[in-house]
């Protein structure tokens, strides 16, 4: 299973939110490159990296920040947030990001996805964030009518490889993930999944690792903590 330390951008900051709630933001790092760099250090080989100003305007903002780590690092970054079309796509991947996510795009533009798939195949990585098992949109701001389930079926359709599936309720919250809804969603398609929100502590990664998810995202757990990346890195890799 793989790690995946993550690093959420708003205007410019190292922040995470709770739930989703923009209002909840607050300041975990100083730095982006140097948080990615410690990330690094301590063995990570990938980087989830959100464009929070780009989810919420629906256009990049950060680009230059994500840009930057993946320049200065050997970090396999993926980059979500505010990604709208395919010339946004190609730049983040000409410029050494090694993946994009798109998830607004899957829910109100699913032919720009299949055309991202058809050009950039398992480079694309479709975001499906869920509050009562239905999809949130533009920066989890608005919901859709749409079931998570049926979502991801749809992605598996058009050949998308990989989702990340993240529990609104649980985000931000060290409750721990989602596990039910994970197993349903593995058990419904043959993506890739990678399971993000509630992440607390090495029982979490172990519950995952068992689940038999690709990947697990962890974000304030490593902040607050309550999580030690190099001891997930372990415990992901046996």
């Amino acid at each position: 299973m793989v790690i995946l330390p993550a690093i959420d951008i708003k205007d410019g900051n190292c922040v995470r939110l709770y739930k989703g709630d923009f209002s909840t933001v607050h300041k975990v790092a100083e730095d982006p490159l140097e948080t990615a760099k410690r990330f690094e250090a301590d063995g990570a080989s990938f980087l989830h990296m959100v464009d929070l100003d780009g989810a919420k305007d629906a256009r990049p903002q950060n680009a230059d920040i994500f840009i930057e780590v993946a320049k200065n690092t050997s970090l396999k970054v993926e980059v979500g947030g505010g990604i709208r079309s395919l010339d946004t796509v190609e730049h983040y991947l000409r410029h050494g990001i090694d993946r994009v996510i798109l998830g607004s795009a899957a829910v109100k533009d699913p032919i720009f996805v299949k055309e991202a798939v058809k050009e950039f195949d398992d480079r694309i990585v479709v975001g499906i964030d869920a509050k009562n098992g239905m999809v949130s949109v533009e920066g989890w701001l608005d919901s859709s009518s749409v079931h998570y389930l049926d979502l991801a079926k749809e992605m598996e359709k058009i050949g998308v490889a990989h989702i990340v599936y993240t529990d609104i309720s649980k985000d931000g919250t060290l409750e721990g993930p989602n596990l039910n809804q994970l197993t349903r969603i593995k058990q419904a398609v043959s993506c890739n999944i990678i399971a993000s929100g509630g992440i607390s502590g090495i029982g979490d990664i172990r519950a995952l690792k068992e689940l038999g998810v690709y990947g697990a995202i962890c974000g304030k757990s490593l902040y607050e903590g309550t999580l030690d990346l190099k001891e997930a890195l372990q415990a992901a890799a046996e």
